[in-house]
């Protein structure tokens, strides 16, 4: 199952529903949304600084993530951004395909 990165940082008032809420509510609600796909979340973290939470999750495909970006930007609540995660064999794979390609100017 394909894996994500998943950054975010709160808006003003996505902020205050995680005051009202408390983390393990936004934890629930992000386990509801990612179970409802098909997925599971293997780890989520609050932090401070640039994003507000840092999550990874597996999914089973890049429109489930999609679905799942779509509808949390959407609230207004968040800003997000998915990075998805490759293994080493998968890295490894990639390294072993041809692929023609020529750098501007050559």
């Amino acid at each position: 199952m394909p894996k994500f990165l998943i950054q975010a940082s709160y808006t003003p008032e996505g902020t205050k529903g995680l005051l009202d809420e408390g983390a393990s509510g936004r934890r629930a609600a992000v386990d509801q949304v990612v179970t409802g796909l098909g997925g599971t979340v293997e780890a989520m973290y609050f932090a401070f600084g640039q994003d507000d939470i840092v999550i990874i999750v597996d999914l089973p495909d890049p429109v489930s993530m999609a679905a799942a970006s779509l509808a949390v930007k959407a609230s207004g609540a968040l800003h997000t951004r998915a990075t998805p995660l490759l293994t080493l064999d998968e890295i490894d794979e990639a390294a072993r395909r041809q692929v023609p390609f020529r750098a501007p100017g050559r």
